[in-house]
């Protein structure tokens, strides 16, 4: 990779612009700290930033961007916002992969009309685990973000827990996501299936 494309905040590489990165962890401590970076990076770019959060506080994470240097307002401002998971990828109470998807292509618009420099969405996974209605169609929505085809700059961090997430998923997981995060680094992911090839029931 070369240093066109989007600051991921945790290494020096820069990611190429619209792409969709996973992260998958057991270790809290490395987890936050490559959050908290990907967040700030966003946060200093001048993106649009939301971040999704099911097992996390909001508390901590704004005390995570705190200790980094970032100031953040008193109130949540439209630049930066904590969502709670479940409201974000089910707003009606259940999963509807494209809906969610329309979501962000609108995301996308407005932002750019309000003069942004990118988007950067970070989500905790969990909340697939709690048998929502529709939540077995999680990889039918990460299939659709990589044929999105809106050309505003953005970049999506989808973080799963292997020790809650069976082995079986996370390598379906791995295989829809042209990104990894690997100790620490990001890299062009070898297992990636194209939208089109993707067949992952």
């Amino acid at each position: 990779m070369n240093n066109q494309g989007m600051d991921l905040g945790f290494t020096t590489e820069r990611i190429p612009e619209c792409q969709h990165i996973c992260m998958i962890y057991d270790n809290e401590e490395q987890r936050r700290k490559i959050v908290t970076a990907y967040l700030a990076a966003g946060i200093k770019e001048g993106n649009i930033v939301r971040y999704f959060a099911d097992e996390t506080s909001s508390e901590d994470i704004h005390a995570w961007l705190v200790e980094m240097g970032i100031e953040l307002p008193q109130t949540e401002e439209d630049s930066f916002r904590i969502i709670e998971a479940e409201h974000a990828y089910c707003p009606s109470g259940r999963f509807v992969p494209q809906d969610v998807i329309n979501n962000a292509v609108s995301r996308y618009a407005a932002a750019r009309v309000a003069g942004y420099s990118g988007s950067r969405v970070c989500g905790e996974m969990t909340w697939a685990l709690r048998d929502i209605p529709g939540s077995e169609r999680i990889l039918e929505y990460e299939i659709g973000l990589n044929a999105i085809n809106d050309t505003f700059p953005r970049v999506g961090m989808c973080q799963y827990d292997a020790r809650r997430f069976d082995g079986a998923m996370l390598y379906k997981v791995l295989q829809v996501h042209p990104f990894i995060i690997a100790k620490g680094q990001i890299v062009r992911n070898p297992f990636y299936i194209t939208p089109g090839e993707a067949n992952l029931k």
